[in-house]
């Protein structure tokens, strides 16, 4: 099992690196194109056209390797 260390992504329409801190932290970049949700509960991602929109960025450990 994987645990959430950080909840983060790029959109790639603007540039914009966007990190969901804590859970229902619903953060949108800069040009309303991709949002980012759920802090190290879950992985919850919006996006105005497609998932091409963003490029995955969260980081996960190992439950064993804390």
């Amino acid at each position: 099992m994987k645990k959430i260390i950080k909840n983060s992504i790029k959109c790639n329409l603007c540039g914009d690196i966007i990190v969901s801190k804590h859970t229902h932290d619903n953060v949108t970049c800069k040009c309303g194109a991709c949002s980012v949700d759920g802090g190290n509960s879950y992985l919850k991602r919006g996006y105005a056209n497609s998932d091409d929109d963003f490029t995955e960025l969260s980081e996960y450990i190992g439950i064993n390797e804390q």
